[in-house]
């Protein structure tokens, strides 16, 4: 099956730019599709400089949607969002002062590949971060969800004025042009061997979340059969998500038989483990939730919005009765989506029907998305106005 390839390199404009990330892009673009994926075949989409979080984000839900193998190479700089404590990739517009509104939100890319399986999704990133960022990947880590391989480095600030190179990047594409792709795990070994001295001090990622080891993280070194971000991912617990071999992960077995056009085994599926984890922990913890939200992207997938718009207007009000607050990151994404899915439903009546819950979650969770209150009430009315 063919793979898919997101090149994604961005830093802002100016003063505020740290790093050279669109100079890597050359670099990559020298490197044949399907070693880029490690698949026969695969098709590349390339983002330098992006100026538009959203534009970044419907480039990368495509990508997240498309079957077979996807790989997500990640360059540029880390800033965090000083009133949510929240990472985010800086984009060619990004200040200080807009970082909430023109920087991609890390947890944007970490939902968007949360359905898929770490056996066959991958970030590999070469990120350079701001002295808050910084400090807040060492205690926190940086959470690209518990079913992706991640692999890379996060270089510390340097009080240096003149431009950082994306070295780890570089490396990496250089070693790829050689024609093959090695396991991940060995190709970030071998790129981290070449920018020894340079790496230091940094913050490396290897295996699944992006659970940091190095100097200023908490973390050990890797074993060899899994990476430090396996201990977030509780496999052996009734319906959480497992992080294990292709075999563990019930994410790989429905991700197939979406593939296969099996829609109502896959949501028969996480139906099972949904199940099991109400059971288990409880209807609005966070394993039943994540099974909501897969059950809930397995509508879309299937073409049935209407489904797909009222599990994620249940989601998003199980999370806030749960006392999650309206600017949460986990409410934001499902009402996002719940609008989304509102936005393609072709039956007026059924649009009409789920119009005014969606409305009254607008009022609650207005999102980062200006006008978006704005525009479910001007669609509303025009529903409302249709016989």
């Amino acid at each position: 099956m063919p793979g898919t390839v997101l090149l994604l390199a961005a830093s802002p404009l100016g003063r505020a730019r740290l790093v050279d990330a669109a100079g890597v892009l050359p670099v990559l673009a020298a490197v044949a599709p399907a070693v880029l994926s490690g698949t026969d075949t695969a098709n590349v989409v390339e983002l330098a400089d992006p100026l538009e979080p959203q534009a970044v984000l419907t480039r990368l839900r495509a990508a997240a949607a498309t079957p077979g193998p996807l790989t997500v190479y990640v360059t540029g700089q880390l800033h965090l969002d000083r009133r949510r404590h929240q990472p985010h990739l800086a984009l060619a517009r990004t200040t200080p002062a807009t970082l909430r509104y023109t920087a991609l939100p890390w947890h944007w890319i970490r939902e968007e590949l949360r359905l898929r399986s770490a056996a066959d999704t991958a970030l590999v990133v070469d990120l350079h971060a701001d002295a808050e960022a910084w400090r807040h990947i060492g205690e926190h880590g940086l959470d690209s969800g518990r079913t992706t391989a991640v692999y890379g480095r996060i270089a510390p600030p340097t009080g240096r004025r003149r431009l950082a190179e994306p070295a780890y990047m570089k490396t990496v594409a250089t070693l790829l042009r050689s024609g093959h792709r090695p396991p991940l795990e060995s190709l970030h070994q071998q790129a981290l061997a070449r920018i020894a001295e340079e790496a230091g001090g940094s913050l490396l990622l290897s295996g699944v979340g992006g659970v940091p080891w190095g100097p200023d993280a908490g973390g050990a070194p890797p074993a060899p059969a899994a990476g430090p971000g396996t201990a977030l991912a509780p496999a052996a617990r009734p319906g959480a998500v497992p992080a294990g071999p292709q075999g563990d992960d019930p994410h790989a077995g429905i991700a197939a038989a979406v593939r296969a056009g099996r829609h109502a085994e896959a949501d028969g599926l996480a139906a099972r483990h949904e199940a099991e984890a109400v059971r288990a922990y409880g209807a609005v913890s966070e394993e039943a939730l994540h099974w909501s939200e897969v059950r809930a992207d397995l509508a879309m997938f299937a073409g049935d919005a209407v489904r797909s718009c009222r599990m994620w207007l249940g989601v998003a009000e199980a999370r806030l009765a749960a006392g999650q607050a309206g600017d949460a990151p986990a409410v934001e994404a499902a009402v996002d989506r719940a609008h989304h899915q509102w936005t393609c439903i072709k039956d007026t009546a059924r649009a009409r029907e789920l119009g005014p819950a969606l409305a009254q979650l607008r009022l609650r969770v207005p999102g980062r998305r200006r006008g978006a209150l704005e525009n479910v009430q001007r669609q509303l009315r025009q529903l409302q106005g249709t016989p």
